[in-house]
């Protein structure tokens, strides 16, 4: 059990410190001198761990030792107001537990390798990003990022110079409230920048909660290249997931609940997405003012080759819709997806867009700009589950009405195996389904 030193003067801790045995597993401090101190003197494997209260530093705490983590006594229990922490070129450091209040920060810069994030609490107004992840292979998860109303993004995923930090798993945090007013530039997650599009990050961004992501139309704005997005669950935002810029990025298995999909670039692939819209507009073939973007461009992208498959899409009118602009989506396919609107066209496409539509099941209005050889005018058969979620009934149409071949769709959204001939949409059918929305208890600094 971690002992608690809150009641010791910081002479006497600094002097526990020093007589405490070399090998000692987990040292506890009560201050942030004396953790200063402890971390100059660290060895690999060591716990430092700094009793609750609130700590207002004149500079931030510099973490330089290897292969070590630096903790609350309790998650949340340890609240700095200004100061915070500055990591050095480390590797293998976790950061855990802490409330960055204030002007308190926390940034991993690109010689932090393989830094874990976890457990932190970035609370209210920050100048720039709340976090800024430069370092290869840094882990980011359950932490919750909270109530700004300034510019700046909560996480920004960003690298040295012109490269990208590669390898960032960003899972299970709770980004909550983001009320920037502003038309740009409140993004909850933004993966590299449009000048970084080339780059290949290979990021996971999964199983993240976002409500109230409204400080952007972007919630996860993608700005960067071989990316997979999926698991998430966006509630009542203003932003989308945006793929802005970059290629070959995945979006796959995401609940989104008025919210939706956006893309830009090429090489997509889009499925087993399940977007619940009151409003119109639930996926979004992005037009764009040049036909490829240049790896600095900062002009929106047309997608080329772009697969939107297996979705299940619900909204009122234009629920697939295109984006005005002078280069139109190319080469793109929109198959086997569940389209159900309210009334009128559930597609729109731009006149010039070269798109293939096969296997999609149409209910509650037309087909709008779609081919008749595309779709199926038809009753899904969609039900609502005991979780909310609209899924296939027995007998629904869509089971094992498929066209083509999508090789890479092997599971649906729950995720459960896809057998025989996949069902259209992002729902497989079966009684033994498990999926749910992500909500607070599933994340965040508390969550398992």
């Amino acid at each position: 059990m971690i002992r608690s030193l809150a009641a010791v003067g910081a002479a006497a801790l600094l002097s526990s410190f020093v007589h405490a045995p070399a090998h000692a597993a987990v040292v506890s401090v009560s201050s942030v001198s004396s953790l200063q101190a402890a971390i100059d003197s660290a060895r690999p494997g060591q716990r430092l761990v700094l009793a609750g209260g609130v700590h207002a530093a004149d500079h931030p705490v510099k973490i330089t030792k290897s292969g070590i983590t630096v903790a609350a006594q309790t998650v949340g229990g340890t609240v700095f107001t200004s100061g915070g922490f500055e990591l050095g070129d480390v590797r293998n450091v976790t950061v855990e537990g802490f409330v960055f209040d204030g002007t308190s920060t926390l940034s991993v810069p690109p010689g932090a390798q393989a830094t874990r994030i976890t457990r932190n609490t970035y609370n209210g107004n920050k100048d720039g990003a709340s976090l800024s992840v430069s370092a290869d292979d840094v882990q980011v998860d359950h932490n919750t990022f909270s109530n700004r109303t300034n510019q700046g993004v909560y996480l920004q995923i960003t690298g040295p110079g012109s490269e990208i930090a590669k390898r960032t798993w960003i899972h299970h945090n709770y980004f909550y409230n983001h009320q920037f007013s502003g038309s740009n530039g409140g993004e909850s997650i933004r993966l590299g920048y449009s000048h970084k599009q080339s780059k290949s990050a290979n990021a996971i961004i999964e199983y993240n909660l976002f409500e109230k992501a409204d400080g952007d139309s972007e919630a996860i704005s993608v700005k960067s290249s071989d990316n997979t997005v999926r698991y998430n669950t966006i509630r009542n935002s203003r932003g989308y997931i945006v793929l802005r810029h970059g290629n070959r990025t995945t979006v796959e298995g995401n609940l989104l609940f008025n919210s939706g999909i956006r893309f830009h670039g090429n090489d997509h692939k889009i499925y087993n997405n399940y977007v619940e819209n009151t409003r119109d507009r639930a996926m979004v073939f992005g037009s764009g003012s040049e036909a490829d973007s240049g790896p600095t461009s900062k002009e929106h992208d047309r997608p080329d080759r772009v697969t939107v498959a297996f979705n299940t899409l619900i909204g009122t009118g234009e629920v697939v819709d295109s984006d005005g602009g002078n280069f139109k989506p190319k080469d793109c396919v929109l198959a086997n997806n569940i389209i159900r609107g309210s009334s009128g066209g559930v597609v729109s496409m731009h006149a010039g867009s070269v798109v293939k539509y096969e296997g999609n099941v149409i209910w509650g209005g037309t087909g709008g700009s779609m081919p008749s050889s595309g779709y199926k005018s038809v009753d899904p058969k969609l039900v609502k589950d005991a979780n909310g979620l609209f899924r296939l009934a027995s007998g629904s149409p869509a089971i094992d009405a498929s066209v083509g071949t999508y090789s890479y769709v092997t599971r649906d959204f729950d995720p459960q195996a896809r057998s025989g001939k996949p069902d259209v949409g992002a729902d497989e059918y079966s009684t033994s389904a498990t999926r749910k929305p992500l909500t607070k208890a599933d994340v965040g600094p508390s969550a398992p």
